[in-house]
């Protein structure tokens, strides 16, 4: 498999983006690829390695400013790791990109008390967080989230069930989001985020039950019963959970699945290249056949479109252009990309592609989990036609703009 960087348009990768993603590279053939099948055989051991693997390079401080002990290297650099990871392993650029969602929330909402608390121990891994949104009956329907939060003094109660929730297992900080007004307010006014240690009496994280893909990456279901945080535990303003989560999932969630996604493709892509070229047939080998050569076309040519969308989107966010639609085009388009390419692999290696010990299966699976998170398709072509009538209410990007201008020096990785 290739280890050099495809070539997206020049203006977005630099040489130190270069450099960053041959030290993805290293450590994939090190430390991802030998974990690869004991991940795949025990699809509910949670891997704990390779986050303190990824802490020790800081990768979870990729967008985390300097002054707080991160890489300060922007969006671009955040897509480079995600997406050479998910070529080795879609469960390892998950860990990772899971843990970047609430880094990226602390950095836009936290207070200057809370950043130089947790920051730091962002970038080295020291703590992991996550960001807990989705729950049994709500899904993702933020509107619907049941679990409430009552002020008592000077504490919050949090009392409430959230699933799905990646990095669950491991994580050291869940950032929640919970109703804090009566049943009815609208939630633009009703949800606060909400800081809960992970050792705090009342909270239990229980294991994921098995899932199709992304084997060994912990998204596992969080109780929270009668849980006290302080009041100054809250992440952005009383009523702001709303907004703290749809900035998080627009400008972190979204480009992270997109580069989630596009690895996957690249993968599928190159496998599929590699075996129709070794495969006989005919005196000659599958790649030889005009139909087949069709077919994998079309798959390059949806690889180059899933790679420019996801490069252009974060490019255009690291320089503070206003970008929320090429944000949630790359994410949805990403996803259909790799799943039709994913399709047109399995059916090129018939029988092959069903192997347990062949790579095409796993690739397969783990594009499924691209899908729902921040947004299924209907959810992100919804946004896609505000943006086209000109009723989007808020541009998260334009809005947080000069929260994240310090990311627009995108070659200081």
């Amino acid at each position: 498999m290739s280890v050099r960087l495809p070539a997206p348009p020049s203006a977005h990768v630099t040489p130190a983006h270069m450099t960053l993603w041959d030290e993805v590279s290293r450590v994939s053939a090190r430390h991802v690829e030998p974990r690869v099948a004991r991940m795949e055989a025990a699809s509910r051991k949670v891997e704990r390695k390779l986050p303190q693997i990824f802490g020790g390079r800081r990768w979870f401080g990729v967008t985390i400013p300097t002054e707080y002990g991160g890489l300060g290297a922007g969006h671009v650099a955040k897509t480079v790791l995600i997406h050479r990871l998910a070529m080795a392993s879609g469960a390892a650029a998950a860990i990772l990109q899971a843990g970047l969602i609430p880094v990226g929330a602390m950095q836009l909402w936290g207070t200057t008390a809370q950043k130089a608390r947790w920051l730091p121990q962002a970038a080295d891994g020291t703590v992991l967080m996550t960001i807990a949104v989705t729950e049994p009956e709500a899904g993702g329907h933020i509107g619907g989230i049941e679990t409430a939060a009552e002020r008592d003094g000077d504490e919050w109660v949090i009392t409430g069930e959230k699933t799905h929730i990646g990095n669950s297992c491991l994580a050291h900080l869940h950032l929640v989001v919970a109703r804090t007004a009566a049943p009815g307010t609208r939630p633009s006014e009703g949800l606060t985020m909400f800081l809960v240690e992970h050792d705090r009496p009342g909270v239990s994280a229980t294991q994921p039950r098995p899932r199709l893909g992304l084997h060994g990456f912990s998204a596992g279901h969080l109780t929270l019963d009668r849980v006290r945080v302080p009041a100054e535990n809250t992440l952005g303003a009383v009523g702001e959970g709303l907004f703290v989560a749809q900035s998080s999932s627009i400008l972190y969630g979204r480009p992270n699945l997109a580069a989630l996604s596009l690895g996957l493709h690249e993968a599928v892509v190159t496998t599929t290249a590699e075996w129709l070229s070794s495969r006989p047939r005919y005196g000659g080998h599958l790649s030889d056949l005009g139909v087949v050569r069709d077919r994998l076309g079309q798959m390059q040519a949806r690889l180059v479109q899933a790679r420019t969308l996801a490069y252009h989107a974060v490019h255009r966010l690291d320089n503070g252009h206003s970008c929320d639609a090429d944000l949630i085009s790359a994410k949805y388009a990403g996803h259909e990309l790799a799943a039709a390419s994913g399709r047109d692999a399995m059916e090129l290696h018939g029988a092959r592609g069903l192997d347990v010990d062949y790579p095409l299966q796993r690739l397969w699976r783990d594009i499924q989990h691209t899908y729902p998170p921040a947004g299924t398709g209907e959810i992100q072509r919804l946004h896609l036609a505000r943006t086209s009538l000109g009723t989007t209410p808020i541009e998260w990007s334009e809005r947080l703009a000069a929260e994240t201008s310090w990311t627009r020096d995108p070659v200081a990785v």
